[in-house]
C-alpha cells in the first residue's frame, strides 16, 4: 500500500502595512533617507537602533504625526485608499483613533496626568463617536482588563500611579477600539527590570491573544528578542539590515548589526 505525503502549503499573506521610499530631513539634518517598512497581519516587526537613528521618526510617521518629504504609506484595510500621507488632518485624527494604537516612551504624550485612569481610556472612545457612559464605562474597564491593569484604581489618575501603571493605561487607551496596528515607542524603557518584565509579558499575552500587528521601538535588544518576528536595524536614518530575530541575532550581517549584537552579550 502507497502512502500519500500532502505537499507543504504555501501561504500567502498580503501585508498590513507598507512604507515605501521615506525620507525626511530637519534643515540639514538627514533623519531618513528612503526608508521602506512591511508588516503582515499578527506579526511584530521590531526597529533597533542606537539614539539618533531614525527608528522614532519612523514611529511618529506611521502614526501621522508627521509628514515626509518623500514616501507613501498604505494599510490594507477595506475602507482605506491611496498614500495615507495626503489625508488632512481630521482624516489623520480618526484613522489614528480608531485603526492606530500608539504607547509613547513618555506617558506624558499619550495621557492626560490628571484625569482619571478611566477617563483616559474613554477619550479616545469619544473621539470615535461613543456617547453612552454606560458603555464608555464598561469598554474603557475591559480595555483596562486586558492590560492587566488593577481595577480598584480605575480612577486613580495616572499622575498617581507607577511607570509601569502608566504604560498600562496608554496599552489600554491603544488597544481599547481594537486597532489593526498598535505602534509601542521605547514602551519600557525607563522601567525598573522587574516591572519591565511584566509590560513585556502583558504585551506578549496581548499579541498572542489578539493577534494585533505590532511595530516596537527599541534601543534594548532584550525587548526586540522578546517580542518582535522580524526585526529591521537603523542607522544614521537607513535601514542596514533587517531578517527573522533569531537570524539576526546568532548570524548579523552588517558591521553596525554585529556591534550591536555583541555589545549586548
Amino acid at each position: 500500500m502507497s502512502m500519500v505525503i500532502d505537499a507543504p502549503r504555501i501561504v500567502t499573506t498580503k501585508p498590513l502595512l507598507v512604507v515605501r521610499g521615506v525620507s525626511k530631513t530637519y534643515g540639514k539634518v538627514v533623519a531618513l533617507h528612503d526608508v521602506a517598512v512591511t508588516a503582515y497581519p499578527g506579526e511584530v516587526l521590531g526597529i533597533v537602533g542606537e539614539s539618533g537613528s531614525g527608528k522614532s521618526t519612523l514611529l511618529r510617521m506611521m502614526n501621522l504625526e508627521e509628514t515626509p518629504e518623500f514616501g507613501s504609506y498604505t494599510l490594507d484595510l477595506p475602507d482605506l485608499r491611496g498614500n495615507l500621507f495626503n489625508l488632512d488632518r481630521f482624516a489623520r485624527r480618526m484613522l489614528c483613533a480608531t485603526r492606530i494604537g500608539i504607547v509613547y516612551q513618555n506617558p506624558h504624550l499619550g495621557l492626560l496626568m490628571t484625569h482619571s485612569s478611566s477617563g483616559n481610556v474613554a477619550e479616545r472612545l469619544l473621539i470615535a463617536g461613543e456617547r453612552s457612559f454606560a458603555t464608555l464605562r464598561a469598554k474603557a474597564t475591559d480595555a483596562l482588563d486586558a492590560s492587566e491593569f488593577p481595577l480598584d484604581r480605575l480612577d486613580a489618575p495616572p499622575i498617581e500611579l507607577s511607570g509601569g501603571m502608566q504604560q498600562r493605561v496608554q496599552l489600554a487607551k491603544a488597544i481599547a477600539l481594537e486597532p489593526a496596528l498598535l505602534l509601542l515607542d521605547e514602551p519600557t524603557t525607563g522601567l525598573d527590570v522587574s516591572v519591565q518584565a511584566l509590560v513585556l509579558d502583558t504585551l506578549k499575552r496581548l499579541q498572542q491573544g489578539r493577534q494585533i500587528t505590532m511595530v516596537v521601538v527599541s534601543h534594548d535588544l532584550g525587548v526586540i528578542r522578546t517580542l518582535a518576528d522580524r526585526v529591521m536595524v537603523m542607522r544614521s536614518g537607513r535601514v542596514v539590515e533587517e531578517g527573522l530575530v533569531d537570524q539576526i541575532f546568532q548570524d548579523p550581517q552588517h558591521a553596525y548589526t554585529q556591534q550591536l549584537v555583541h555589545a549586548k552579550l
